[in-house]
Order: structure tokens, then C-alpha cells, then sequence
């Protein structure tokens, strides 16, 4: 969890305190508040240190239960205010791109159904040692963060692991774009491509290759992921954009499964990961 996001949490867990402690007719207690709400006394607690994520219902519970809806208002504004986490990209990697992809496994470990849409690079849950080398060292230049190229493919390379583990599912799509994009040398490109045909056919892994002959009912615009329906994130050059409120987070799923109308699979995306292959030895 982003410091921000956990900063803002905790900062409205102190003004949900401040709501008890000024209630008009004498302070309430911990328990006393969780009677009247007719909640645990643990679910107080949570709130007011931060450790849970209120509801707008419970935000209205809570300005009823001590007298002052007033500060509704003041509260779902706070709430709103982070149910989107951006993470800037400048301060994610002032420590390299390890950490970054070590948090992602920790986030991965815990879904069991991972939607996942590329439109111009091989998802990185399939890339080889080689290909994610090359993406790491790029964009380590881009963003003038430390090279620890090596340190951040071993984390991703372990995330991997994961493939291979039964009870998850990885729903992935690719643009066709992805599987010409010249990020790293043909021979690495060409590894790339032969370990992509490798994974079809993989129990735990749905992969489907739209071709650049689809037909399309939305472009194909950026890259995002859907984690279990509880998180929707999406990347852009300068953050990563994190959504948990409900509608968000439906809108990405209505957009994966657009996107997978235009997709082929099986038999279909080999034929278009084998017509890339073939592309890296044309003249």
C-alpha cells in the first residue's frame, strides 16, 4: 500500500475520532460508539488507527451516530480523494526496480484471477530473463533511476513461479503491436516470441493475441490490470494509477472483455505469434 494512500487513511481515522470524542452530548467511548452502530468494537478501532477502509455507508453511520452529519460531506470528500492511489513513477524507483517488482509478487500472491491487457509490450508475467533485461534497462534511462536490471528480473522471474501453482488464473490479452515491438534485439525477440507458443496451452494461463486484422469496438489504448474485481491498475508514463472503488473497477472489466471479442486463442494465437516469428527473418 502506497505511503499516501496510507497517510490519507490514517488521517481519516483521526478526524472519525475527533467526530466521537466532540459528540455533542458528552464524549463517546470506543465501545459506546460500536453499541450505537451496532458494530464490533474491533471495527472502531480499525477506522480510527487506520488498519480499514471506511464505506461511505459507514461514514453516514458514523456522522449519525454522533450527532453530526454535517461532517458527512467533509468525510466522503477524504474518501474519495484516495480511492484512487497514484504512484508516482519518480518515487516508486528512487530505490531501483526491485522493490517495485517485489511488491507486485506480493500483490500477484494474493489474487486468484489476474486480468491482464498489453497493447505494445510482452506481459511480464511470460517475459524471458532476456526480454524483461532490455524493458528494465530502458526505462531505467527514461525515468534516471538505478540500474538494478539484474536484481529486478530475478523478482520477476519469481513472480513466475506462480504460472505454475495451481488454483490461480491468468487471463491475458496482447495486441499483435506487442509481439513486433523491437525492445530488445531480434534473437532476443525471437526467444520472446518461442516462449509465448510455449505457454499456450498451459492450464493456469489464458492467452489470447489480438491480430492486427480484428476488427475493433474500442482502441486499443494503454495497458492495465484487474485483480480479483477488488483493484484495477493502470499505467501511464509518469505513475501508476491504482482503482479500488467498485465502478471503476467494472468499467476495466467491461473493457478487458470488449477487448477479448477482437482476441484469438489456441491454435489462432500461435498462428499469429508464429507470423511474428517469421517477420523477425524477413529481409
Amino acid at each position: 500500500m502506497s505511503t499516501d494512500y496510507q497517510q490519507a487513511r490514517v488521517a481519516l481515522g483521526v478526524r472519525l475520532r475527533e467526530l466521537r470524542i466532540s459528540h455533542p452530548g458528552g464524549r463517546l467511548t470506543g465501545p459506546q460508539l460500536a453499541q450505537r452502530l451496532g458494530w464490533a468494537h474491533s471495527k472502531i478501532y480499525k477506522l480510527e488507527n487506520g488498519k480499514q477502509t471506511a464505506s461511505p455507508e459507514d461514514l453516514r453511520a458514523w456522522v449519525d451516530a454522533t450527532e453530526q452529519p454535517q461532517a458527512f460531506a467533509e468525510l466522503h470528500g477524504r474518501l474519495k480523494g484516495f480511492e484512487s492511489q497514484i504512484r508516482s513513477w519518480r518515487r516508486q524507483l528512487s530505490s531501483g526496480h526491485r522493490p517495485v517488482q517485489e511488491n507486485w509478487n506480493s500483490e500477484i500472491a494474493r489474487t486468484k484471477v489476474i486480468y491482464s491487457w498489453q497493447e505494445s509490450i510482452v506481459e511480464g508475467m511470460l517475459q524471458t530473463a532476456e526480454y524483461a533485461r532490455h524493458i528494465f534497462t530502458h526505462y531505467a534511462k527514461l525515468q534516471n533511476s538505478p540500474g538494478d536490471a539484474d536484481e529486478a528480473v530475478r523478482a520477476r522471474l519469481q513472480r513466475q513461479e506462480l504460472l505454475y501453482q495451481p488454483g490461480r488464473t491468468f487471463r491475458i490479452i496482447m495486441w499483435e503491436a506487442a509481439l513486433h515491438a523491437r525492445l530488445c534485439p531480434p534473437s532476443a525477440l525471437a526467444s520472446q516470441l518461442d516462449r509465448l507458443t510455449g505457454v499456450i496451452g498451459l492450464d493456469t494461463v489464458e492467452l489470447g493475441i489480438v491480430p492486427f486484422s480484428a476488427p475493433l469496438k474500442i482502441p486499443t489504448a494503454n495497458g492495465f490490470y484487474v485483480l480479483d474485481n477488488r483493484l484495477a491498475v493502470t499505467e501511464d508514463w509518469h505513475a501508476e494509477l491504482r482503482l479500488e472503488d467498485t465502478a471503476s473497477i467494472a468499467l476495466y472489466l467491461n473493457v478487458w472483455n470488449t477487448l477479448r471479442e477482437s482476441a484469438v486463442y489456441g491454435s489462432e494465437a500461435q498462428n499469429v505469434i508464429n507470423r511474428a516469428r517469421r517477420a523477425l527473418c524477413s529481409p
